[in-house]
């Protein structure tokens, strides 16, 4: 039988993530076997640390990469904004998905938005682009990292450890948790981290049969957002050692660019946006990112 082996993380959002990929490959090559080869990566292990200390979303890739040049797995399933702006030599993104929910989440057991939050609240969030947003809005919050699958931060926040946690909508209710949301802190007040809610499939280059199984997948009015976006956060250098924020939208031909860079320790930040025809989305990214350094952003990029 003709079988297509998909490497993934082993936290229940990867998973469930790869098993909708697989869903999707099956319907559309009846006879096709999809597996999944759950591994466990750096990223996923280390949660004693912020991401920026240990090195990187990157570490949430390299086992599954491996994987694929040992010949274990023909494809990987990401949570793009994970991925590296660049990835490793020998790899490709040929697919990815329609975007879910760009939105974050608001969590609470007790309130209903930042607004309500008493002083000094005490709010979890591992992401510096939240907690600077976060802080631009309210700087006596207390902000703590919170590391962890889904569960696993819904849980210390049940224990009483926060007062609230902010997560990625999208994953909540790929999990069927969407109840949990208190509140959703959406564009254009409040931006996501760039390509959040997009699934993305790696393969290795020159693997042409993959790819084509891929086509598929491929959504491109998704894409065209997110490589506006992800062209941005090269520009500036961008990874999960920086606050960056941005959000494009698609407007027939037209795309529009919204972004944002903040510090996590004061709240301070620098805002650009750009439009731009849509066959010019790395452009615009490029473009918009040179606002923001011209209006000082790499001070919050050192």
């Amino acid at each position: 039988m003709d079988s297509l082996r998909i490497a993934t993380r082993k936290s229940p959002l990867a998973l469930w993530q790869s098993e909708h990929v697989a869903a999707r490959l099956r319907a559309a090559h009846p006879g096709l076997e999809v597996v999944l080869v759950p591994m466990s990566t750096r990223g996923d292990e280390q949660l004693d640390r912020s991401l920026a200390a240990i090195g990187g979303k990157g570490l949430f890739l390299k086992e599954l990469e491996l994987a694929m040049q040992r010949g274990e797995a023909d494809c990987a399933v990401h949570s793009l904004k994970d991925v590296p702006m660049q990835l490793e030599p020998g790899f490709e993104l040929p697919a990815v998905l329609e975007r879910a929910d760009p939105a974050d989440a608001f969590v609470s057991n007790a309130f209903d938005g930042i607004a309500a939050l008493p002083h000094g609240a005490v709010v979890g969030t591992s992401s510096l682009r939240r907690q600077a947003q976060l802080r631009a809005r309210r700087p006596d919050l207390q902000l703590r990292d919170l590391r962890g699958n889904v569960n696993t931060r819904l849980a210390k926040l049940d224990a009483g450890e926060y007062d609230a946690i902010v997560l990625a909508c999208a994953g909540l209710e790929r999990l069927g948790l969407d109840a949990r949301i208190r509140d959703r802190l959406a564009p254009p007040d409040w931006l996501p981290a760039p390509a959040q809610a997009v699934v993305a499939v790696e393969t290795r280059v020159g693997d042409a049969r993959t790819r084509e199984r891929m086509a598929v997948l491929e959504h491109v009015p998704t894409r065209v957002r997110i490589e506006a976006e992800r062209a941005l956060n090269l520009a500036l250098h961008g990874s999960c050692h920086v606050p960056v924020a941005a959000y494009a939208e698609l407007d027939g031909e037209r795309l529009r660019l919204r972004a944002w860079v903040g510090s996590a320790s004061d709240g301070s930040g620098v805002s650009a946006q750009g439009e731009g025809d849509a066959t010019q989305s790395q452009a615009l990214g490029r473009a918009v990112a040179a606002d923001l350094l011209a209006q000082g952003a790499g001070r919050f990029l050192d």
